[in-house]
């Protein structure tokens, strides 16, 4: 073997960077070619940092244990000297001397067993066995049995090393083995059977100690701790049990989980940023069961038990305009009783009044507190712990199941991680095209003539929605020879014009992104959200100052019809939704694949779809109090949405040619979802409830001045009648209806939301401290290396170069 190939390991820079280099420095590593991470306890001093070591360490003629090994493998036989630091006349390099037997036995009483330091008491034994043949053996065994008593006294370290088979114990074995068998004794029983366990010998060496220590211990002391055991192991059973529970649970949950597969393979195939649409639609959905849950339970099943007559018959054109029969139903605000319900004489009554109240403020503060929830789980998890973890090294490297067996769980588990790798790959290429400032003052000339032009459709479709719907309802309302399905027809054009608003508009400001030419897809995408944003909500807008303005002053029972006005929105803004994915995508993937092949094959717009579903999630939570079961209508419409989104994503759909990471994404959704969606609706409500006066003929609160009147009414009865609720009139009075308590509430809230982000700051910044600690410690790995095999380079040459003497000294002694 020449020097090249048995030097390999300097040649090889993963070797260099792995942990076989640093145990490989010391003269502990050298003689062991097992790594283990050594253990480290307090008021311990490393053994690498005695001036022994460090001396040794700084010699230059290092050669590496595998190529000295192989070197005197070859030229020596292995019976005349096991040792392969040692040759015929000393050692080959100092940095390999053995330590002396004073410096050893010092330090082998505080590191015998610990990884790599025990690793010199095996090459210590090692070596005596080959270089004195007079020691017996056993001396051997009762250095590992006192090795084995420390270590015992220590609870749990390997002693592999250490166990050495020999023949009958002589007594100073047994005394050792006596005196192991006491520092067992004075060991917990959980630390004494994890000791026993751990010892590295026969399983009749371990009954046999175990023997003793019980004889040791005794009869009454064993059968508290056979008690202890046994509670402990029930302990641990229960436990045990409950964690199979859990998992077995979370099983099952994930098996009947709603389209659990169908995401797996959406974002496989498209990657997350159309994974994020359907996941923020099941979410979605997920809300509407639990609205339509409540809103049923404590609302529309108490009115049951005073059902009305319903005079009215069903024509089946209920089923776009909402009204006709569906008006004397539970379905609305209107059909509700302001007394209470009491099933018997005997029962107790039920407040409607408070009930109706008190239901959607509860679902709103659960919404409220799952959105904030949602957002800082969603922030914390895409904006701040995404810096902390290494992803892009983790997803090449540790992120596949190597459990998968099932082709197809295999295949769908390749898609998904190839287009993750492609999403990191494309956020880490940037754009480096330089612009001159004539070319960035007219990229910005055209950014801003974009957003006059959106700014000025949004406004101009605002005010042709405000002069159809008034036009539209005195055209209802002021003719009274209509008949009522020409009423009910008519009722429908408005939502007609502002579904049509929502599907062409959209398209409009898409083109407008196109031709913006934007630098990252993410920008084009931002935009167009806060375009679509800015349409819908104003929309809203304009729709709420009509019902509440021309509606209200104009129509007896005005909840009923702003509710009838809401479910026709839902329906229309449903139907539009089909038709766009009929010719958006399907018809245009006909056009794109057969006619026109310039157009190609379309990608799935994000931007408009989930500012449809945050447009219609607004106007579900619009109608909670004037169409309680309006949710159920929504649960349909997602429902199906869903699975017609899907076919046509998987069927007329490409992926997107730039493939982008969406991680913010979902932050982005459910903040627009937030704020202006929820917060918005909670003013509609908040002016409803506490500034509007409600109908006189219809509804819970028919008589009232204002809606909230029901709770102050509700106070003033139990007060002073109901004791046992004192503690709620103190509440109502000195909290609910004092300022106060909500000036300090939001102060609360805003220094918790300030120490929070100062919180983030410091995470920041420590994690930037420790990047650039890693990339130094780089830096000084690279420049070790450097080092090294420039030696290796200089220690090659003169080699070579006495090589060449030593040739030419040959050659002149065998020349006569």
């Amino acid at each position: 073997m020449n020097h090249r190939e048995g030097n390999e390991s300097y040649a090889n820079y993963a070797y260099h960077h792995s942990e076989t280099l640093e145990m490989d420095r010391s003269a502990h590593g050298r003689s062991s070619r097992f790594h283990t991470a050594p253990l480290q306890f307090p008021n311990q001093q490393n053994p690498f940092d005695s001036p022994d070591v460090q001396r040794r360490w700084e010699q230059p003629e290092i050669i590496p244990m595998t190529s000295i090994e192989r070197e005197h493998s070859l030229s020596r036989s292995p019976f005349t000297n096991m040792n392969p630091y040692v040759n015929e006349t000393g050692y080959v390099n100092s940095g390999f001397e053995p330590m002396s037997d004073d410096s050893y036995s010092s330090a082998s009483a505080a590191y015998d067993g610990y990884g790599q330091r025990g690793a010199s008491f095996t090459h210590r034994i090692h070596r005596n066995s080959e270089t004195s043949n007079e020691e017996p053996a056993a001396s051997k065994r009762r250095r590992t049995i006192g090795v084995s008593l420390r270590l015992a006294s220590l609870a749990g370290l390997n002693l592999s090393q250490f166990s050495i088979p020999g023949n009958e114990l002589s007594e100073e074995e047994k005394e050792d083995k006596i005196q192991l068998v006491s520092e067992l004794v004075t060991l917990s029983p959980n630390e004494r059977t994890k000791a026993i366990q751990q010892l590295t010998m026969n399983m009749e060496e371990k009954r046999e100690i175990r023997t003793m220590v019980e004889l040791e211990i005794g009869p009454h002391a064993l059968e508290t701790d056979r008690k202890i055991k046994g509670c402990t192991q029930l302990l641990y059973n229960i436990l045990f049990a409950l964690r199979r529970f859990r998992e077995n649970m979370f099983e099952c949950f994930q098996s009947v989980h709603p389209w659990h597969r169908s995401l797996k393979i959406i974002g496989g195939k498209f990657g997350t940023s159309v994974l994020s649409y359907f996941t923020f639609l099941k979410w979605l959905l997920m809300f509407n069961i639990f609205s339509f849950l409540v809103n049923f339970s404590f609302i529309a099943c108490p009115q049951f038990f005073d059902l009305g007559v319903n005079n009215l018959t069903f024509t089946g054109l209920e089923l776009l305009t909402g009204s006709g029969y569906f008006t004397r139903t539970v379905f609305y605000y209107g059909f509700y009783t302001n007394s209470t319900i009491q099933v018997n004489p005997t029962a107790k009554a039920y407040n409607m009044q408070l009930a109706y109240f008190l239901t959607i403020g509860f679902y709103m503060l659960i919404c409220f507190l799952c959105l904030v929830y949602s957002m800082a789980k969603s922030f914390n998890e895409n904006f701040i712990a995404v810096g902390i973890l290494s992803g892009d090294a983790a997803k090449l490297l540790c992120s596949w199941d190597f459990n998968i067996t099932n082709e197809k769980t295999i295949e769908l588990k390749r898609r998904g991680l190839s287009t993750d790798l492609k999403e990191i790959l494309s956020e880490k290429m940037h754009y480096q095209r330089q612009l001159s400032r004539k070319q960035r003052i007219m990229r910005c000339l055209i950014h801003l003539m974009g957003w006059i032009v959106s700014l000025g459709t949004t406004l101009g479709c605002c005010f042709g929605i405000h002069i159809y719907s008034s036009t539209n309802f005195k055209i209802i309302h002021k003719d009274p020879n209509k008949e009522e399905l020409e009423k009910q027809a008519a009722t429908l054009f408005l939502p007609f014009v502002v579904a049509s608003i929502n599907l062409f508009i959209p398209l409009f400001f898409s083109f407008l992104g196109v031709m913006e030419r934007f630098k990252y897809p993410r920008h084009e995408i931002y935009v167009l959200i806060i375009r679509n944003v800015l349409l819908k909500m104003s929309t809203i807008g304009v729709l709420c100052y009509y019902w509440l303005v021309t509606v209200a002053n104009h129509v007896e029972c005005w909840e009923t019809f702003v509710g009838q006005d809401l479910y026709r929105l839902v329906v229309i803004d449903f139907i539009f939704s089909l038709l766009g994915s009929f010719f958006g995508e399907f018809i245009r993937s006909i056009m794109g694949t057969h006619c026109c092949r310039k157009l190609g094959i379309p990608e799935f717009d994000i931007a408009t779809n989930v500012l449809g579903l945050i447009y219609a999630q607004t106007l579900a939570w619009i109608g909670l109090f004037f169409a309680p079961l309006l949710p159920a209508i929504q649960i349909i419409k997602f429902f199906i949405i869903f699975h017609v989104k899907k076919i046509s994503l998987m069927m007329n759909c490409q992926p997107p040619r730039k493939v982008w990471r969406a991680s913010h994404m979902t932050t982005i959704f459910i903040f627009l979802l937030f704020f202006p969606g929820f917060l918005g609706v909670l003013c509609l409500i908040g002016v409803t409830v506490w500034k509007w006066k409600p109908s006189k003929l219809c509804g819970p609160f028919r008589g009232l001045n204002v809606p909230y009147s029901s709770i102050s009414s509700f106070i003033s009865i139990i007060q002073g009648k109901i004791y046992q609720l004192n503690w709620l009139v103190w509440v109502y009075k000195n909290l609910i209806e004092n300022p106060l308590f909500f000036f300090v509430l939001t102060v609360i809230l805003f220094a918790i939301i300030y120490l929070y982000l100062q919180i983030i700051d410091g995470w920041k910044m420590m994690v930037k401290l420790l990047q650039e600690h890693i990339a130094n410690e780089g830096k000084d790995k690279t420049y070790l290396l450097q080092k090294l095999t420039a030696m290796k380079g200089k220690r090659e040459s003169s080699k070579e170069q006495l090589r060449k003497i030593n040739l030419s000294e040959q050659k002149d002694r065998s020349t006569p």
